[in-house]
């Protein structure tokens, strides 16, 4: 049996910095914004409450979770009851008016959650769960990558068509990157490649805007005031900040000109107020979150805990690596938050709860 040894303090304190900087990052990138808009009260505190409510609700649920032996989430009844649970509330959302042009939000009682967000800790959980008692087979399609791969694809299907494409790619890498580290065969990737050809062409070349979106990331400048917009005001923000930045909350690109500053382009208003010292430090951040998260995987003698926590470290380090690639413009704009940073309460509430988990298994390391 695993020897319990004490929480791994370095993940936990890192989490924790992480948390603190974005509280700091969504007051200075939304408060002008916040108190010239009537919808938000004229409060220049209206997102940094709503914020801290969630962060400190996770907090909670991290403290609490790290209690809890995930070895208790092998059970089928958890699985596929929240797998069932995370389906209903993926379709729910079709039933509420769009809210931006989507449906991504159940609401109720005054507020609303994306169960988007927790669809990507279920992929992970069902994926561990399920490839521990298939390792031996890993490569055969029948019994093992078609049934793996059927449960997250019913995800992707119904986040895409939210529309949600970024967290549905989330979704896929995810899948992906667990069939890897149970030991599926590299030239498996050839036929996922392959199979993502017709939903690129469905999702991306048949939708207007979605292809204006990949044609901008070739060449921005080609439509500045439309398709190009975000990526060049983002850019501008980046190459403003300079080594040491303009000064916590001196950002100009945040007042009506970058879009969405406190959520998906939080990572811009960071570089031009913190510098490229500020940026490097928040990549570092993450990174040790990372190198502490997959040493947790690598030390676990449990097949579960292993695959459990390569998951949940590559479900935080997917999402930060496709937000910050999108503000350098190095992927196409998408929709992803940075997590633990960007402004949503359900991305900070589910983030920090699947943190729980993967402490508690630092617990129970070699």
């Amino acid at each position: 049996m695993a020897k319990r040894i004490r929480t791994d303090m370095g993940l936990f304190i890192v989490t924790l910095v992480l948390v603190g900087i974005g509280l700091v990052m969504v007051f200075s990138s939304s408060a002008i914004v916040a108190s010239a808009n009537p919808e938000f009260g004229n409060s220049a505190y209206y997102f940094l409450k709503r914020q801290a409510a969630f962060a400190a609700a996770g907090i909670v649920a991290l403290l609490l979770i790290m209690k809890f032996d995930y070895r208790k989430l092998r059970s089928p009844a958890v699985v596929f009851g929240l797998y069932g649970v995370t389906t209903a509330l993926l379709v729910l959302v079709f039933f509420f008016g769009k809210m931006n042009g989507a449906h991504r939000w159940v609401r109720f009682a005054g507020m609303t959650f994306e169960p988007s967000e927790l669809a990507k800790p279920v992929v992970v959980l069902f994926l561990a769960y399920f490839l521990e008692s298939h390792l031996p087979r890993i490569n055969e399609w029948r019994s093992t990558l078609r049934p793996a791969v059927a449960l997250p694809l019913a995800f992707t299907i119904l986040i895409a068509a939210e529309p949600d494409l970024g967290t549905a790619a989330v979704c896929v890498a995810l899948t992906v990157i667990l069939l890897i580290v149970a030991g599926m065969r590299w030239r498996y990737l050839a036929y996922v490649a392959a199979a993502s050809l017709p939903l690129f062409y469905f999702f991306v070349y048949c939708t207007p805007w979605r292809w204006k979106r990949l044609l901008a990331f070739i060449n921005p400048y080609a439509d500045p005031q439309g398709s190009g917009f975000h990526i060049i005001q983002s850019l501008i923000a980046v190459g403003t900040g300079g080594l040491t930045g303009l000064g916590l909350g001196e950002g100009k690109q945040k007042l009506f000109y970058l879009p969405e500053p406190q959520t998906d382009f939080i990572f811009a208003v960071i570089a031009e107020e913190w510098g490229l010292i500020g940026g490097v430090v928040v990549v570092v951040l993450f990174g040790i979150l990372c190198w502490r998260g997959l040493r947790a995987a690598q030390h676990s003698r449990d097949n579960f805990a292993r695959l459990l926590a390569a998951g949940l470290t590559a479900m935080i380090a997917v999402q930060a690596a496709f937000n910050i690639g999108v503000v350098l413009g190095m992927l196409p704009t998408k929709g992803i938050p940075l997590p633990f940073i960007s402004y949503g309460g359900s991305s900070v509430f589910i983030t920090l709860a699947s943190m729980g988990v993967l402490l508690n298994i630092t617990q129970q390391t070699d």
